[in-house]
């Protein structure tokens, strides 16, 4: 791979979660971390035609974005992660698309209680691969400054 083609982001970087209208949301880049995680509430689980599914609210209520709406998903694994604390627990991972950076992309997320976090959303290293994007830890936004520009 040629390194001009690999895209340079921040260490938090603006995404949009088109699917369910949440627009400029910020994300932490952590490359310390495999998967991405999404911060929501109320988690529940239930059968939908047979298939195992999951609903929940993105989000806390004090949050700008927030948007008081249910989201249903299937869930699309189950297993377990070990998070920032050191703990291990079982979480919930789910598939939708995130608009980051120049493109749309399918993004797995483990949902979980960010409440304590900074950021409602963590980008791992599983997504970034995806790109392939470049960490430049001295920067942030990188993605929206690159739009500016080109606009």
């Amino acid at each position: 791979m040629n390194t001009s083609d690999l895209k340079i982001i921040g260490r938090r970087e603006q995404v949009d979660l088109p699917e369910w209208d949440f627009y400029g949301l910020d994300a932490k880049i952590d490359t310390g971390a495999f998967t991405s995680s999404l911060h929501c509430h109320d988690i529940e689980t239930f059968k939908k035609e047979g298939e195992n599914w999951i609903r929940f609210y993105l989000l806390d209520p004090e949050h700008e974005a927030y948007n008081d709406r249910k989201i249903e998903k299937p869930i699309y694994d189950q297993r377990e992660v070990k998070s920032s604390n050191g703990e291990t627990e079982l979480r919930y991972f789910i598939q939708t698309k995130i608009n980051f950076f120049d493109g749309s992309y399918t993004i797995e997320f483990s949902l979980t209680d960010r409440s304590a976090m900074k950021y409602p959303l963590l980008i791992g290293r599983k997504f970034l691969k995806k790109g392939p994007f470049i960490v430049d830890v001295t920067s942030t936004n990188s993605s929206k400054i690159k739009k500016t520009r080109e606009s």
